[in-house]
């Protein structure tokens, strides 16, 4: 089914034109160079610190996610229930969201990371 016909006209050549406009304004660009000449302005220490900040923010934010998820999840009467589990289960869920960071992420903190990067530029410059 093509639903091209359905689309307003004039919005079909306004899209590329805003898209366009973002990245000649740099929004949404990070590039290698100007990630290695932010992090050039700032001590190592400072930003070691500011990566660790990423990972553990997107971190809680998979946690936060993945214990929803887990809500729903009912427990298996033989094996799991009680105060043990209910004690347990939020770290657990902690370390899955940890790992899955570890693994690759959502790529949250990298963005977070330019962003922090960005932020302690402004406040050196």
């Amino acid at each position: 089914m093509d639903l091209t016909p359905a689309l307003p006209t004039a919005a079909a050549p306004r899209l590329p034109t805003l898209i366009e406009r973002a990245k000649a304004e740099g929004f949404g660009v990070r590039t290698e160079a100007k990630t290695a000449d932010l992090e050039a302005k700032i001590a190592p220490a400072k930003v070691a610190q500011l990566r660790k900040s990423a990972n553990e923010f997107e971190a809680t934010f998979v946690s936060q996610m993945l214990g929803h998820m887990f809500d729903g999840i009912g427990t298996d009467e033989t094996f799991g229930g009680g105060r043990g589990e209910e004690m347990f289960k939020p770290m657990l869920v902690e370390q899955f969201g940890k790992q899955v960071v570890q693994r690759g992420g959502l790529g949250i903190a990298n963005q977070v990371y330019h962003e922090l990067l960005r932020a302690q530029e402004a406040s050196h410059g």
